[in-house]
């Protein structure tokens, strides 16, 4: 194959037609002795607001091309083909995988297929009994400490926009991405430049991926905690489950996501090794999506090619820094919280990203010397009062504290913008809980963002609190090998603090899964 990089079309001109057009073009030749195309990646090149383009890669059979042209964006294309590794031998005690989200479930995959028949132990349930407990919670009912927005199948990214670009590289990135569309992602996700599969087909993808580990061999198991490590010499012997029976281990891939405060408690007193790491907190941003478009995009707005438009900003200011997250096009502001009388909050799109709203998280970073709290848990602990205070400002019942960007920033300001949140939002003011690190580089950041994105810090625009799950406080360090000083300890993903995302959780679940089997050789 040879691949073709840098096509550009005009963005009321991308289809299929045009893009075999201008290919043909470049590699003279007829459209009819073309032969298929393979799109390799697809990005919108919105910097020109008169000229918006759609860029692309594309790869062509070689046999249909007379001669291969002589340019720096034509080049042979490489395939990249992801073998698993097997071990030498099958230990009688199969490796234990503890969490079943983006890390685990990719760990669990690389083990199954070679050969090793992992135990998954996932607090939570299956996706489909966690989603009804969801939207219970959502509706007003009672929550559930183990199947929410952050446990049970799928993990914290089963409920989100299901985003899958990342800022890593790594070649196995292209066998995530593939493995998602095999089970159930649409086929686009392999070649987006920024591609999301959505809340509502992830859960589709999710179930297809857990029965295709179970049929390798695997025993996964759900609402089974892991609450117990047992060790001698220095190394992992066994573990316990729901405080109720031991299982012998002697390999644990630990990947329980970043809301896992009381397993980190039962590692802090088990003796693991942690340390405390940078994160970030803030609010969730709402404006009309058609207000972003238009920002965004221009005379182009709403153009289908171009899709609703999402947006990423970052500033440095003389307190600290800022920036946006988790952007949700067509999204919704969502209740997230685990533990019973707190309060945070995240963003989410379904596949259609058809909501009235966009929406993001707007964070600003921590460092270790900011936290109130000392030692590892430290983070932790000041993640959990900003969400009692958040909980106690919108008035019990799970109710955010909300309140406009014009009101935030001292302005008379009107709500613009319905909220998303379920079940509902409470105005008031969210600096009088929040910790003045953040509400003072917020205040400072939002002019910036308005300047280089004019609209951005618009009065009537919503703030929601508080998003405080971005990423994953505490550290649990490993060495080279990727185990922890206790041997056959094996921290990975989000909760571990080395992944940022489900695919890069997923590449690193991966890569620890690779560590274990190389022990075996």
């Amino acid at each position: 194959m040879i691949r073709l990089r840098d096509i550009s079309l005009p963005a009321r001109e991308d289809g299929e037609d045009s893009l075999r057009r201008v290919v043909s073009g470049i590699l003279h030749v007829s459209n009819g002795a073309l032969g298929e195309l393979k799109i390799r990646r697809r990005s919108v090149d919105a910097r020109r607001k008169n000229d918006i383009r759609i860029i692309y890669t594309v790869d062509v059979d070689e046999k249909s091309l007379p001669k291969i042209p002589h340019s720096a964006n034509v080049s042979r294309a490489e395939e990249y083909e992801y073998i698993p590794p097997r071990p030498e031998k099958t230990p009688e005690t199969p490796p234990v995988v503890a969490g079943f989200g983006p890390a685990g479930m990719f760990a669990a995959l690389v083990l199954s297929e070679a050969g090793l028949r992992p135990i998954v132990l996932e607090r939570g349930p299956d996706v489909d009994t966690r989603a009804r407990a969801v939207e219970t919670f959502w509706s007003g009912g009672a929550l559930n400490a183990n199947a929410n927005v952050q446990f049970g199948e799928g993990g914290a990214g089963a409920f989100s926009d299901g985003k899958l670009n990342t800022g890593i590289k790594n070649p196995r990135i292209q066998y995530v991405l593939h493995t998602f569309a095999r089970f159930g992602a649409r086929e686009n996700v392999t070649f987006e430049a920024k591609p999301h599969v959505g809340t509502d087909r992830l859960r589709l993808v999710v179930r297809a991926l857990r029965e295709h580990i179970i049929s390798l061999g695997a025993d996964i198991r759900f609402c089974s905690q892991l609450t117990g490590i047992r060790t001698r010499g220095g190394r992992i012997r066994a573990v316990t489950v729901n405080g109720q029976y031991d299982l012998p281990c002697r390999d644990l891939i630990l990947a329980i996501g970043h809301s896992a405060r009381d397993t980190l408690e039962m590692l802090e007193k088990a003796g693991v090794p942690m340390e405390p790491k940078p994160f970030a907190m803030g609010a969730r941003i709402e404006h009309l999506q058609r207000d972003i478009d238009a920002i965004q995009y221009g005379p182009f707005a709403g153009l289908r090619a171009l899709g609703p438009a999402d947006y990423k900003l970052a500033v440095h200011t003389r307190v600290g820094s800022a920036y946006t997250f988790c952007m949700c096009p067509g999204g919704y502001v969502v209740a997230a919280a685990s533990e019973p009388d707190r309060l945070c909050t995240n963003g989410m799109s379904y596949s259609g990203r058809g909501g009235e709203n966009a929406n993001s998280a707007l964070l600003v970073g921590l460092e270790p010397s900011d936290f109130p709290y000392p030692g590892a848990l430290g983070g932790m602990r000041w993640q959990r009062e900003l969400e009692r205070l958040a909980f106690e400002a919108g008035g019990g019942g799970y109710f955010a504290p909300a309140q406009t960007v014009g009101e935030f920033l001292g302005q008379k300001a009107e709500p613009t913008v319905t909220p998303t949140y379920r079940p509902g939002v409470k105005y008031t003011d969210l600096g009088a809980f929040l910790p003045e690190k953040i509400t003072e580089t917020l205040r400072l950041a939002l002019p910036e963002f308005d300047r280089r994105m004019p609209g951005f810090a618009s009065r009537g625009a919503v703030l929601t609190a508080v998003e405080s799950r971005s990423s994953s406080p505490v550290r649990i360090p490993r060495g080279a090998g990727r185990q922890s000083s206790i041997a056959g300890l094996w921290p990975c993903g989000e909760g571990a603090g080395y992944a940022g995302g489900i695919t890069s959780a997923a590449v690193d679940g991966m890569m620890t899964a690779e560590a274990v089997i190389e022990t075996m050789k």
